[in-house]
This record gives C-alpha cells, structure tokens and sequence, in this order.
C-alpha cells in the first residue's frame, strides 16, 4: 500500500485539439484517454490516476472548449463547465501562440469565478524555438495576473512535467487515498474497450465522419481461459456513411476493428474477440435522448 496522505483534484481543460488526454496519459504513464489529431476526440470527462510520493493526483481530462452546434456539444461543454467546481486546481494548456482566444478567456473567466488555484500549461514547445515563448508567456500574463504557476511543457518529449507535478503537489491537502494502487483511471473495461474503437474510426476515415459515429459496446465477457469477447455497435448518422465505414467488401471496417482489438488485447493483457457492427441513427447528436442513451449523461 502507497503511503499516500494528500490528495490533490486536479482539472485539465483548454480549447479543442491543444493535448489535454495526451498530458493526462503522459502525467498517468499510461494510455487512459484516446487522442487524435482531430477536434473534439474527447467527449466525456476522464480521470487519470497519479502517485507520487505521498501524493495522489486525481486529473480530470475534459472536453475541448468549443461552440456548441448540436446537444451532444451542448454536453460537452456542460462537462468541461462543470468540471472546474469543487477542485484543488485547474491545468489550463494553451498552445506557444502569442494570443490568447475566446475559449481561454472563458475558461479564464470561469477559474476566476470559482476562485480556484490555476497553473498556466504551454504546451507543445518542442514545436517552436525557446525564445518564442517569451510573446506567450507575455501575451497571457497581459491578460490575467493571477496564474499560480507558468510551465512550458511537451506532453510528447516529456519536457517540463515533473516540475507540473511539483506545482501540483502545493495545491495538495490532507485525506485519505482515493483510489487503490495500480489503478489508473476510473473508467471501467468496458467504456476503455468502447472509447479505443471510436480512437480507431477517427484515425481511419475523413471529414466529419467520425464526429458523427458512437460506439456501444454490447457485450463483454470473459471466459475462462482468460479471452475476453467483446461485441461492438458503430452508430453513424447516415446511409452513406455507413457504407464508407464498412468499406469495400467490408475492408475499412475489418482495419478499424484490427487496430482497435489490438489496443484492446494491450489494455486488457490478454486476448481479444471484437466482433462489430454499423448500425445507422440518424442526426443522433441533434437528439438530447439519443446522446444520453449513447452514455454521453451527468451523472
């Protein structure tokens, strides 16, 4: 047993696409939250789990900050929201860009309304040359004056996050353990298997494609030899995307459900049987019924 005393409640936010579920997998050492170079990959709040010394950090990876068009984006954003209440401390990650944008000024606004301790994360500078910070960190000090905290960082290299866990660590009060050792997150198996098939369709097809697809994962067993069954529904919002999922003579989505399982049988530790299909919901983020039947709900 970890002889943990602190705890630490800890929210990563910023706008879409910036690296937050890269930082929390870097920060948690493991792959928790799936990532893309797409916009909005993540659309449930996630925590990553972290012990360090006496310490446990709990991280919550939310959603990108954006407009909202439709009720699943509606959710989203209520998550990202409502996540910076009742925390030690919020991660605000920004890009090495010398402006600051709407989504940080909202973000911004709402750390300050709930008086919550703030470290500034600029991400990705092994993208951009050192003095080219300098206008970054300019740019947001202009703005506000009451960052904790300023950390350059790359999620990627790794550049900068042990002294992000060390600012963490003053924002730390006493309690007991939150979570046993060797957990990492608190996502169950099944919304992990879930969340790597929707990695995977983001990854292989184009367009707004994969922001239109859900994955309900339908069953998940394990027998007793250890091999795990899992069987998945794809949702798509039309007709013609179902087609461009399955593929010719079913090639993309056998490749989707490959890549997939074979992230699936890393996680899991064993085999696994993924059998899946595409079902079509139509203009299923539009309807507030069928987002929170797709498990996209508060709770």
């Amino acid at each position: 047993m970890s002889n943990i005393t602190k705890t630490a409640m800890v929210t990563v936010c910023g706008r879409p696409n910036v690296g937050k579920s890269s930082l929390t997998n870097a920060l948690v050492g493991e792959k928790i939250a799936i990532v893309s170079n797409k916009a909005q990959t993540t659309r449930n709040r996630i925590c990553g789990i972290v012990n360090r010394d006496n310490t446990q950090f709990v991280l919550m990876d939310t959603p990108g900050l954006h407009k909202s068009k439709t009720a699943l984006g509606d959710y989203m954003v209520r998550i990202v929201t409502s996540s910076l209440s009742d925390v030690d401390c919020a991660l605000l990650l920004v890009e090495p860009i010398a402006h600051v944008g709407g989504p940080e000024e909202a973000l911004i606004t709402r750390i300050r309304e709930e008086k919550i301790p703030c470290i500034l994360c600029i991400n990705k500078i092994d993208t951009v040359k050192p003095d080219e910070l300098l206008p970054v960190i300019a740019a947001y000090n202009e703005y506000w004056s009451g960052f904790d905290a300023l950390i350059p960082l790359s999620a990627h290299t790794g550049d900068g996050l042990g002294e992000l866990l060390r600012e963490m660590e003053k924002f730390a009060s006493d309690g007991p353990q939150l979570f046993p050792d060797g957990q990492t997150s608190d996502q169950p198996e099944q919304q992990v298997m879930g969340e790597l098939l929707r990695e995977k369709l983001l990854m292989c097809l184009d367009k707004e494609i994969p922001h239109g697809t859900a994955v309900e994962i339908t069953k998940f067993s394990e027998r007793d030899s250890g091999v795990v069954d899992v069987d998945a529904t794809i949702y798509c919002e039309k007709a013609s995307h179902k087609g461009i999922i399955i593929g010719k003579q079913g090639a993309m989505l056998k490749k989707i459900s490959t890549l997939a399982r074979q992230d699936m049988e890393k996680f899991m530790g064993t085999k696994v049987f993924l059998t899946t299909w595409v079902k079509v919901k139509e203009n299923w983020r539009e309807n507030p019924n069928l987002v929170h039947n797709l498990g996209y709900r508060e709770e």
